[in-house]
C-alpha cells in the first residue's frame, strides 16, 4: 500500500511522488503541462467557482471552506470515482496530491486529502 502525499506543483516532481494528480480546477501559471509529470487531473471536484471565489484563500474562513468543500464531495459522484481511483493508485504505490496555492496549510487540496483518507 503506497502513500499518500500532498504537496505543491510549483515543486519539482521527483521519483518518490509516485503518480501525480492535480486537484484545482484552474491550471497553474507558470507550468507547462508537459513539465506537470501528471498522472491525472481532477478538476472535476476542485471546490466550485463560487466556494473558491468566497474563500479566497483567506486563512480565517478556512474551517467554514473545509466544512462546505467536504459537502461539495460528499455531494459528487465524480468525487466518489475519483476516491476509488486514488485507492486503486494507492494500491500501485504512492500518490502525490497537487495544488497550487501558495499557503501550504490552507487550501483545497489539504481537506481533500483528510476526505480521501477518510473515505
Amino acid at each position: 500500500m503506497g502513500e499518500l502525499k500532498i504537496k505543491r506543483v510549483y515543486e519539482a516532481a521527483e521519483d518518490t511522488d509516485g503518480e501525480r494528480v492535480l486537484v484545482d480546477r484552474l491550471w497553474p501559471r507558470g507550468i507547462k503541462k508537459g513539465n506537470a509529470a501528471l498522472a491525472a487531473w481532477w478538476k472535476d471536484i476542485a471546490p466550485s467557482s463560487e466556494l473558491r471565489k468566497w474563500f479566497g484563500h483567506d486563512a480565517e474562513k478556512f474551517g467554514e471552506f473545509a466544512k462546505k468543500y467536504v459537502t461539495e464531495l460528499d455531494a459528487s459522484e465524480a468525487a466518489k470515482a475519483h476516491r476509488d481511483e486514488c485507492a486503486s493508485m494507492l494500491e500501485r504505490g504512492d500518490v502525490t496530491i497537487l495544488f497550487g496555492a501558495k499557503d501550504t496549510e490552507h487550501n483545497n487540496a489539504v481537506v481533500l486529502v483528510d476526505w480521501l483518507k477518510k473515505g
